[in-house]
């Protein structure tokens, strides 16, 4: 309430300054969650794109910025703060960790720009915005994600080390997760979680492991990733 009556008993001058710094600074935060979302679209290398997603970062840059200009200034800004955490509340849960860096992002800049650190907001939008594009660009810390390798082994050529040469030359780890018999018994089909190296190509693997199983069915697998 005395926000409220400060700025309607305030001065005019006073008033159109704290108006025009306002504006200024949700304006600025606009402008810098627009930069973020642009290197968010660029980076982009996952399989669900959401522009719903790309407007709440910008929405909630500006709407923070606001919060924090209510609220510095008072004896409560650490309650204020808790508040604005509080409240962001996202009907599906967010799995991808690169999501949550840039929901987090977005929040710094608003609340930077809320507190009037107008250079300091700039710089920490760009200066992350270039390390994420690069990481982006050399793709930092690529590797091989787990795969479920399956395979069908007739009976008859069923042995304990049939496959022990295709492991070793094209994984870095399998460890077999399951067995069942297919086929009236006939059959039999292994389960293995791999991690291939990082020269295997899937088609080498499968032709490798055909030659072995009396070119039965196999298949490579996938597991969803976080990208």
């Amino acid at each position: 309430m005395d926000f409220i009556n400060d700025f309607f008993t305030g001065s005019g001058v006073e008033s159109e300054a704290n108006i025009f710094m306002g504006l200024f600074a949700m304006a600025l935060a606009a402008v810098l969650s627009l930069i973020i979302t642009k290197v968010y679209q660029m980076t982009f290398t996952g399989e669900r794109y959401s522009q719903s997603f790309v407007h709440t970062i910008i929405m909630m840059s500006v709407v923070v910025s606001v919060v924090m200009n209510v609220v510095s200034g008072n004896a409560g800004v650490a309650f204020g703060l808790f508040a604005v955490f509080s409240l962001i509340r996202f009907r599906s849960a967010v799995t991808n960790a690169k999501d949550i860096a840039y929901i987090f992002f977005g929040l710094c800049v608003g609340m930077t720009c809320g507190l009037y650190q107008f250079g300091l907001a700039v710089a920490l939008t760009i200066f992350p915005c270039v390390i994420f594009y690069l990481l982006y660009k050399f793709n930092y810390g690529s590797g091989k994600d787990t795969q479920i390798l399956k395979v069908t082994i007739p009976e008859n050529l069923n042995h304990e080390h049939l496959l022990d040469k295709a492991f070793e030359t094209y994984t870095l780890s399998h460890h077999l997760r399951q067995i069942e018999t297919t086929n009236l018994g006939t059959m039999i089909l292994y389960t293995y979680a791999i991690r291939s190296k990082d020269t295997t190509k899937d088609k080498e693997l499968l032709d490798h492991i055909r030659e072995k199983n009396a070119n039965l069915k196999v298949t490579i697998s996938y597991l969803q990733t976080e990208e």
